[in-house]
């Protein structure tokens, strides 16, 4: 099949007693800040659902990966492009959310949504040129919060007034499965992590996918600990050191450099909403980030 005409899911099929009946229990409704998109309200649904229900939404690979040319576009069910950032829901309610992979757990290429692209589709990041990659593999799934926008012209005093880093709220899926490029897992959050690159404030929402084996038995920042031990030492020394390798210093982590509550990780997820809100409603100045 050609480079431009792969096509694949978003998620994986439906799957289980539920999986005939999980689409009725949604109600669709506009997303009062996005015309056109919609949101998902879902009260109580996880606890029978919980991650089956899937998005009709599929991925459009255009390009060859690990090229400068690589895009991979979300398309609705019609076939008409979408946005990953702005289109896709944040919310699924009862504290879950939409997460969505942009590098798969034990890769190294820096996948990332183009926030400057029309349609906002996936590619890699590149430096003069040339294509990004980390130094060593990322142990984790990692990727975006739709719908979220970290402020750039926002002075967080609760973390040394840094400002936002001008992108949508980065997660960190601790799971045991490997997601792949544009896949749409439900998390729920547990800790946030508040690293500061180069002055700008860039969180790190560490969630787990609902349909992970281990899921149940986390709910907060200590449980983290308990069931998945060194976790989030290990999570906190990878961003801090990853830039070393290039002659970088490491990063930086406010609020004591510990990770916070769920609870706490809930409130930026909240602000960051608000702030995206904000900015598609052009209530603030967008500069060269695509709202489309």
């Amino acid at each position: 099949m050609a480079a431009a005409a792969r096509v694949l899911t978003a998620a994986g099929a439906m799957q289980g007693s539920h999986a005939g009946k999980c689409g009725l229990l949604f109600q669709r409704r506009p997303f009062a800040a996005r015309p056109g998109a919609v949101h998902f309200r879902s009260k109580g649904l996880h606890k029978a659902c919980r991650a089956l229900y899937q998005p009709d939404i599929q991925i459009k690979e255009e390009g060859q990966p690990e090229t400068l040319d690589y895009r991979a576009f979300f398309l609705d069910g019609s076939g008409k492009k979408i946005s990953p950032w702005h289109d896709v829901p944040l919310h699924l309610g009862d504290g879950v959310f939409n997460f969505i992979v942009e590098i798969p757990k034990e890769t190294s290429a820096k996948m990332e949504v183009a926030t400057d692209e029309p349609f906002t589709p996936i590619k890699q990041d590149t430096k003069k040129g040339k294509l990004r990659y980390y130094p060593y593999n990322i142990n984790w799934n990692y990727g975006l919060l739709p719908q979220t926008w970290e402020d750039p012209s926002f002075s967080n005093e609760e973390v040394d007034g840094a400002f936002g880093d001008n992108d949508p709220v980065d997660v960190v899926e601790i799971g045991d499965a490997r997601g792949k490029i544009g896949q749409i897992l439900k998390v729920k959050p547990l800790a946030a992590l508040a690293m500061i690159d180069e002055g700008e404030l860039d969180w790190k929402i560490v969630a787990i996918s609902l349909d992970d084996p281990r899921a149940s038995l986390v709910n907060d920042v200590d449980d983290v600990e308990k069931h998945f031990p060194g976790t989030l030492t290990a999570i906190r020394d990878w961003f801090r050191d990853y830039k070393i390798p290039d002659g970088k210093p490491a990063n930086n982590f406010g609020l004591g450099n510990k990770p916070a509550s769920k609870e706490y990780a809930l409130k930026v997820i909240a602000e960051t909403n608000e702030s995206w809100a904000k900015l598609v409603r052009r209530s603030v100045p967008a500069g060269e980030l695509s709202l489309a």
